[in-house]
């Protein structure tokens, strides 16, 4: 549906997406941050949302202004459903405002999670 999966991340209403996606601090259920927020779905035995988790982690502490926030796609199965979420780990950049810029199936490589937020920070 979005592709491969190949982790890369693909512009927002690419793919068959309709209209702007937008989440709120308390749809996802964490702070939004200042500049993007990387939020990342994950189930509990998904071996790649670990290594999702810490390429995330690192990318939110060397780009100030970002935030990494993990939902349990498990625990939130109606924001799964309306976001289009089909597997595990999948990655939504959102910008300061929460709109999604970015998405991605897979695993992200790091160079590609630093390229995505250059369209969600506007630099």
């Amino acid at each position: 549906m979005y592709g491969r999966g190949d982790g890369r991340p693909k512009v927002a209403g690419q793919a068959g997406q309709q209209g702007t996606e937008r989440l709120t601090a308390e749809r996802i259920g964490a702070g939004l941050g200042e500049r993007a927020t990387l939020v990342q779905f994950s189930s509990a035995f998904c071996q790649p949302c670990r290594a999702t988790r810490r390429t995330l982690e690192d990318v939110a502490g060397m780009v100030p202004g970002v935030t990494h926030v993990e939902v349990d796609a498990e625990a939130h199965l109606d924001l799964v459903r309306e976001l289009r979420i089909v597997r595990t780990p999948t990655v939504l950049v959102l910008d300061a405002a929460g709109t999604v810029v970015r998405r991605a199936s897979g695993q992200p490589r790091k160079a590609d999670v630093i390229a995505a937020l250059g369209a969600a920070v506007g630099t």
